[in-house]
């Protein structure tokens, strides 16, 4: 029987591991072929070699989401090694400008000046540090206008794709993680929008997933505190924390011709978050 992607070809940036892992393996299970884009080399092997148990063709490239060139190089070796991309999912992102994914000592960092700031709130703004904001723009909102812009050349040209960007919850929600990441999925959901409206005369599909939390290397520090699961969770109505899974099963739906009729639209599977 065959997949739902048969005989596609997905990129898939941020693929090593969490989302983007996951989104590696379920299009393979549904048929495609998928070149994985990380920064990291060996979990992006890992995610490889996954794709290959699975029966199909998979290719590493090392990629800066934030870098001109690197998505280029990305693009261009997708279309010499595929012959096409059909699909295109951006999931590289950080939370914070220290955060390498797997490194939890950054990440501690960030989560205890979270919690400072939370008892004078307008420091937020007037002790944020330039760089720390700009590393975290440049990655999550610039690097998927980088992706996009690496694949769009040859899905205009064959009339056809799907461009599946990664936002979050916080792309609507201030208090849903650091200033400049609720900036950047604010972005990263306008930037879907924009694009949905100025590809959607060619045939090609621009649609957004909002994860609620998801158990995730990024989201580990949320996840694995019982006190901050405490606090978490009962605004969740679903009780739980979702998967990666949960989320590469959104983006299959959202890759394949299922969801023909959506363009510039954000799906958020986030157990009933956004019910309030």
């Amino acid at each position: 029987m065959a997949g739902r992607l048969e005989g596609k070809v997905a990129v898939v940036t941020g693929g090593g591991n969490g989302i983007g892992r996951a989104c590696c393996e379920r299009f393979a299970d549904e048929g495609a072929d998928v070149l994985v884009a990380d920064l990291l080399d060996e979990p992006g092997a890992e995610s490889v070699a996954r794709v290959k148990e699975r029966g199909r063709e998979a290719l590493f490239v090392h990629i800066d989401a934030s870098s001109p060139a690197d998505n280029e190089a990305m693009g261009q070796t997708a279309i010499e090694r595929f012959g096409r991309v059909d699909v295109l999912v951006t999931a590289a992102g950080i939370s914070h400008s220290d955060y390498v994914s797997g490194e939890h000592r950054a990440d501690q960092r960030m989560l205890e000046e979270q919690v400072r700031r939370f008892a004078e709130p307008w420091t937020i703004l007037t002790e944020l540090d330039l760089k720390a904001w700009q590393r975290v723009l440049d990655v999550n909102l610039t690097g998927t206008l980088l992706a996009c812009r690496a694949v769009a050349p040859h899905m205009v040209e064959r009339k056809s794709g799907s461009i599946v960007t990664i936002a979050s919850i916080a792309a609507k929600r201030p208090d849903a993680g650091p200033l400049s990441y609720t900036v950047s999925k604010a972005g990263v959901w306008m930037l879907t929008k924009s694009l949905a409206r100025s590809l959607g005369p060619t045939g090609i599909r621009v649609n957004a997933i909002g994860p609620g939390f998801i158990e995730t290397n990024m989201t580990s520090l949320i996840t694995g505190n019982d006190a901050i699961r405490n606090m978490v969770l009962p605004q969740i109505p679903l009780g739980r924390f979702g998967t990666p899974t949960d989320i590469a099963n959104t983006a299959v739906f959202l890759a394949s011709d299922e969801s023909s009729y959506f363009t510039g639209e954000i799906l958020h599977p986030d157990g009933g978050f956004f019910t309030e």
